[in-house]
């Protein structure tokens, strides 16, 4: 399926359930599993959104009824995520954890006087790791509504 094809289709609730099934890749999961974790109103709504998945080759259903993923499209918010084994994390992790370490060495490892260039240069480090932290939480936040 091409990118820009599946962008247009994969919104809303679609884009809900195959976010679900991405981070429970390796078991399948059932319409009911689906309706229960995203809160749907009834199974009939999951399995809609499930089929559409189907019909768009990005997931399979088994024998025994349960979808699971089979192609994994960077679109929309998965744009925003890196997989680790079954760990679905934010870009943004990888350069908060970076940040946040080189201050964390800065501060080690220099004498911490009161000159001018040590307090800008901890008020820059110190401004960004709160400003990447906070865009950390706020995207793996989105992705669990």
């Amino acid at each position: 399926m091409s990118e820009k094809n599946a962008e247009y289709q994969l919104k809303g609730k679609t884009a809900q359930v195959y976010m679900f099934l991405i981070k429970h890749t390796g078991m399948p999961i059932g319409v009911r599993e689906v309706q229960r974790a995203l809160g749907f109103s009834s199974p009939s709504i999951a399995h809609y959104h499930l089929e559409k998945l189907v019909s768009m080759g990005l997931v399979r259903r088994t024998e025994r009824g349960e979808y699971e993923v089979v192609e994994v499209v960077k679109v929309g918010m998965l744009k925003n995520f890196v997989r680790i084994g079954r760990l679905l994390m934010p870009r943004y992790v990888f350069y908060s954890v970076l940040l946040t370490t080189m201050l964390f060495i800065y501060v080690l490892l220099y004498p911490q006087n009161f000159s001018s260039h040590n307090i800008i240069a901890l008020t820059f480090g110190i401004v960004s790791c709160l400003i990447l932290w906070y865009e950390t939480f706020r995207v793996w936040k989105e992705s669990e509504l």
